[in-house]
């Protein structure tokens, strides 16, 4: 279904905005878009809403199942108000998703469970936001894929994420059950980064309510939705697998002339399973089994 305007959207699909899960895909450029649309409605969710530009064509079996808004992502700043905007436009409770084009969410038994499944468990542990780690992805051979993006030869970092203490400028300590996570292509190629988008941590799955409002670090005005886990025992995590950074990368005229290879010793071939990132610590089964 098409719109004129995310304004238009919202006030004709009020229904699917009263529980969810709802995935909201914004859309950068051309690369993997309908990949990436496949993915998320394979997963589960009630909605997948694509906020891209018009100019983008889609196949049509797409076309017939996700929600099409048109949608400039040029300004990180538009994300964030839209994003703001479909939460104050949302029930209360609303489970709500979003990344962006090439990123792919896995969870913990993500091939045999929706994603619906798993955040009623969720709730039914009292959590209301889960923490995902952006796992960067990026092609074996960048000869051959020079954008950095190949589904087939696609590798990930085995070892090299770190995490350190949030900080709360107020309290002048760590910020209880929060931290912020580092590895991947990020902090390999750190000096072409700036520093304020190093963190691979995003509160990317989370319920709507009154007065919640996505900030522009990924995280959110209330600090209980930016804890990993409950105080009582472990919670569920997930994973963003993105090619997103490597594309950013080798597209940048700076970056793309003093990189030669992502590859490194501790690259692993992507499997496109749950499995083994559960076998890297990369994500968190909690209580469900």
């Amino acid at each position: 279904m098409m719109y004129s305007s995310l304004n238009d959207f919202l006030k004709q699909q009020k229904a699917i905005l009263a529980k969810g899960p709802v995935a909201l895909i914004f859309v950068e450029d051309d690369v993997e878009v309908a990949t990436t649309l496949r993915h998320h409605l394979q997963s589960g969710f009630k909605a997948v809403v694509a906020l891209m530009p018009d100019a983008f064509d889609l196949p049509r079996d797409i076309k017939a199942k996700i929600h099409r808004v048109p949608f400039d992502c040029s300004l990180p700043e538009e994300v964030l108000k839209a994003v703001n905007q479909v939460i104050a436009a949302s029930q209360p409770g609303c489970w709500l998703y979003y990344c962006y084009n090439a990123e792919f969410l896995f969870y913990p038994f993500c091939e045999t469970r929706t994603v619906a499944e798993m955040l009623t468990f969720h709730t039914e542990e009292r959590r209301a936001a889960m923490l995902t780690y952006v796992i960067d992805l990026y092609a074996g051979d960048l000869q051959k894929h020079p954008n950095a993006v190949s589904l087939d030869t696609a590798f990930l970092d085995k070892s090299g994420y770190y995490a350190q203490a949030r900080w709360d400028e107020e309290a002048n300590g760590p910020r209880e059950r929060q931290l912020d996570f580092f590895g991947g292509v990020r902090w390999r190629h750190e000096e072409h980064i700036p520093w304020t988008s190093r963190k691979i941590d995003r509160v990317s799955m989370f319920q709507t309510k009154e007065g919640l409002e996505l900030q522009p670090n990924h995280t959110f005005n209330d600090q209980e939705y930016n804890t990993y886990a409950c105080p009582w025992h472990h919670n569920l995590t997930a994973a963003i697998c993105s090619f997103r950074t490597a594309k950013a990368l080798k597209r940048n005229p700076g970056s793309d002339f003093a990189i030669d290879s992502f590859k490194w010793h501790n690259s692993t071939p992507f499997e496109w399973h749950s499995r083994q990132l559960l076998d890297l610590g990369l994500m968190e089964p909690g209580q469900w089994f």
